[in-house]
């Protein structure tokens, strides 16, 4: 249930996030489907966004296999 919880709140805080240029789903939905992880999965991505920042966005696997944007933030480099 707190999973359940956890999860239906990074839902309705996500809602609006829409892909920018570098982002998997840019474009649309990618060609492959992902077919070995199951509807649930968490798949993250980082890149470097327009802006020359480095972003990491964070996708779930939809049942239709299609995925969901539900988080991006900027990825700070500890190394400046």
């Amino acid at each position: 249930m707190v999973v359940t919880l956890a999860l239906s709140g990074c839902s309705n805080a996500s809602e609006g996030i829409e892909p920018i240029r570098g982002s998997i789903t840019y474009g649309g939905q990618p060609a492959a489907k992902l077919t070995k992880s199951p509807p649930g999965s968490v798949l993250p991505h980082t890149f470097i966004d327009p802006t020359g920042r480095w972003v990491e966005e964070t996708y779930i696997i939809q049942p239709d296999r299609s995925l969901k944007l539900v988080r991006r933030r900027d990825v700070v480099d500890s190394h400046d």
